[in-house]
């Protein structure tokens, strides 16, 4: 029994922000209805597909869907509206992802469903909230991270931005979610009192610059990567190319680890560069890339797990998602596990000593209303 049992959820998000706060809440217990169109959530469609239980699905649906029932509601229907009505009767927390407007025109903002269960805790997760200029603007992850000032600081070596690896907005708003429903559900503890969260991917994402764009948020002007330390402007916080095409990466700022690798590779006399202001450390990031050069990855990844060649350092080697759910450490924390009946899952962060963890079933489509 998990931390979530007897809290029950509605689920009315599809795609990424949305799911991805449902099903660690589902991985904790929670009763998680996963409302869908007639249609069904359009994840379900996305490939790559592994069979689960029995039955094809999509891999992202299901890492992000395990654990919930799911029904089909119209709820532009009569019989749609009802049967969403009747569920929300019993619920506990109501989670949309519609753009702001949607819910009022089909019968179900806040004030609507807290007519019908006066302590519901309503989660409304947008590109950029409910108000504002921009709550109408249609947006996706890529689009929020250009506009929050996080795509300027992701790219290549000619300056030009690239395309994210990672959803950060998306994420970040489902972590945010997440965690202010959470809040809610203790303040209702204490005080009896339901809540509306307005969780936008903006807003959610914008907190996340605090340790590289200083100077902007003092006023001053926007980062420049080449010039931060975590953003390519420091020798030992940095992507090395190795003598096979593959790459490597120091990831440490701390003296000690500048020290004891330069040491190591006889260059104590680069130690002092190693301290210099990001920015100015391209002599000491040129010789790393002429060293790094000499050997191949798996070379080096066997010279630094030598104690005997150098101490303490942050260094990795750059590996595919592959080679990393390959990795003896995923297996030995239980990371990736298989589904019973089949599949293969990611196993949630958030666990709890003492309890074992199993992933849910993930859902087919329910079309009865």
């Amino acid at each position: 029994m998990g931390k979530l049992a007897g809290i029950k959820v509605l689920d009315l998000t599809q795609f990424l922000p949305g799911p991805m706060m449902s099903v660690m809440m589902a991985d904790q217990g929670a009763e998680v209805i996963k409302i869908e169109p007639p249609a069904g959530d359009p994840a379900r469609t996305q490939a790559p597909f592994d069979t689960y239980g029995g039955s094809e699905h999509s891999v992202w649906f299901a890492n992000l869907n395990r654990g919930k029932s799911a029904v089909t509601l119209d709820l532009k229907s009569e019989s749609g509206k009802a049967a969403l009505s009747d569920l929300i009767a019993g619920a506990d927390v109501f989670v949309e992802g519609f753009r702001p407007g949607v819910m009022a025109r089909l019968g179900f903002d806040y004030e609507a469903v807290r007519a019908i269960k006066p302590d519901i805790i309503y989660c409304s997760i947008s590109a950029f909230g409910q108000e504002g200029a921009l709550a109408h603007h249609p947006a996706h992850d890529i689009a929020v991270q250009a506009l929050a000032g996080f795509l300027s600081v992701n790219d290549g070596p000619d300056g030009a931005p690239v395309v994210p690896g990672v959803a950060s907005a998306d994420l970040a708003a489902g972590l945010t979610a997440l965690s202010a429903v959470l809040m809610a559900l203790v303040g209702r503890a204490r005080t009896g009192e339901g809540a509306f969260i307005d969780t936008a991917m903006f807003d959610s994402l914008l907190p996340w610059m605090a340790h590289t764009a200083g100077s902007a948020i003092a006023g001053g002007p926007a980062p420049v990567s080449a010039e931060q330390r975590s953003l390519g402007g420091a020798g030992f916080y940095q992507v090395y190319s190795t003598a096979d095409g593959a790459h490597v990466v120091l990831g440490g700022r701390e003296i000690k680890f500048a020290r004891n690798l330069l040491t190591a590779l006889g260059c104590e006399d680069l130690i002092s560069l190693a301290e210099a202001p990001a920015g100015e450390q391209g002599e000491l990031i040129a010789f790393l890339r002429e060293t790094f050069a000499t050997r191949t990855r798996a070379e080096w990844v066997e010279w630094f797990a030598d104690a005997n060649n150098v101490g303490d350092v942050a260094f990795s080697p750059v590996l595919t998602f592959r080679e990393a759910l390959d990795e003896p450490h995923v297996a030995e924390r239980g990371l990736w596990v298989d589904a019973p009946g089949g599949g293969k899952h990611i196993a949630p962060a958030i666990r709890f000593a003492g309890e074992g963890w199993q992933p849910g079933a993930v859902p087919t489509l329910d079309t009865s209303e």
